[in-house]
Order: C-alpha cells, then sequence, then structure tokens
C-alpha cells in the first residue's frame, strides 16, 4: 500500500532530488499545481506553484516524516519566494489529499511556529489537492542529470523540528 503527497515549495528540481533520496519514498515527479490552468506547462502555468507529488510507503516513512524534512529544506517563511526565485509559482504549500493530511500539516505548521528555529512565522498554504499537471520532461529528475544545476535547497542543520509538549 502507498499514499500520496503533494508539497510546493519553489524550484521543484531541489526538492525532488532531495526528497527522492528519504527511505520509503518510492516515486517523485515534478509538475504544477493549486492554481486556475488546465494543462499547466513551464511556459503556461497561470496561477500554479512548481510542487512535487511523491508516492510513498507509510510502512517506512510517515507522511509528518515527509513535512518535517519539506520545512528543513526550504524556507516556509518567506512568501511567494524561495531563494533567488520570486513569485506565487514558488510559493511553499501543502496540498492534503485527505481530512488526516490536513490535520497532520496543521500540526506540523504549529510546531514548526512553536520550535522558534526558524527565522519567521510560517507562511506555507494548507489546501485540498487538486490537478497535478506533470512538468515537461526536461524538469523531471533535472539535478541527477545535471548535479551542478540550480537549486536554492539544501538541508539546514538547525531546522530539525523538535515534538511540541502534549501539554501545549
Amino acid at each position: 500500500m502507498t499514499e500520496k503527497a503533494v508539497l510546493a515549495g519553489g524550484c521543484f528540481w531541489g526538492m525532488q532530488d532531495l526528497i527522492r533520496k528519504l527511505p520509503g519514498v518510492i516515486q517523485t515527479r515534478v509538475g504544477y499545481t493549486g492554481g486556475d490552468v488546465p494543462n499547466a506547462t513551464y511556459r503556461n502555468h497561470g496561477t500554479h506553484a512548481e510542487g512535487i507529488e511523491i508516492i510513498f510507503d507509510p510502512e517506512m516513512i510517515s507522511y509528518r516524516r515527509i513535512l518535517e524534512f519539506f520545512f528543513q529544506i526550504h524556507d516556509p517563511t518567506t512568501r511567494n519566494r524561495q531563494g533567488n526565485d520570486v513569485g506565487a509559482s514558488y510559493r511553499s504549500a501543502i496540498y492534503y489529499v485527505d481530512d488526516e493530511q490536513k490535520k497532520i500539516a496543521e500540526d506540523t505548521i504549529a510546531d514548526v511556529d512553536a520550535s522558534g528555529l526558524w527565522p519567521g512565522k510560517v507562511v506555507t498554504e494548507v489546501e485540498p489537492a487538486g490537478d497535478f499537471w506533470q512538468a515537461e520532461p526536461e524538469h523531471q529528475d533535472y539535478l541527477e542529470r545535471y548535479p551542478n544545476g540550480y537549486t536554492c535547497h539544501f538541508p539546514r542543520a538547525n531546522w530539525v523540528l523538535p515534538r511540541r509538549s502534549a501539554a501545549e
């Protein structure tokens, strides 16, 4: 049995390269999601964000763990920006596929905010998953083909999320 996660954190190349290496991640693909244009493409993606679809084995990795890593590799405190990339395409968003994922996303965001480790308050959008338009072949597996290609994603050693106290 597998589950699906859909995330957006700008520069989908960097997210794909890092997330695919997590134990329990079976498959990833990058594309455009969360917007208004049918059959979105790189040249015409309207209000869609650059996103990643992750197929994972929940027996090996939890949705919560994927979100914790997501918050470690991109800056969820900058609105419509990741590194040098600016605009709505580069927003931080979690697109949940069911109510349980929504609850986990909200709890994880609360933990990030409560930790005080990030440079500001989380601006990550939490919205229901919708259409996911797969990006063109040249965008899939980009950093595997071009290891020195552009990315603004990397694990921040000081952004490892501690758990909130159950009393909070």
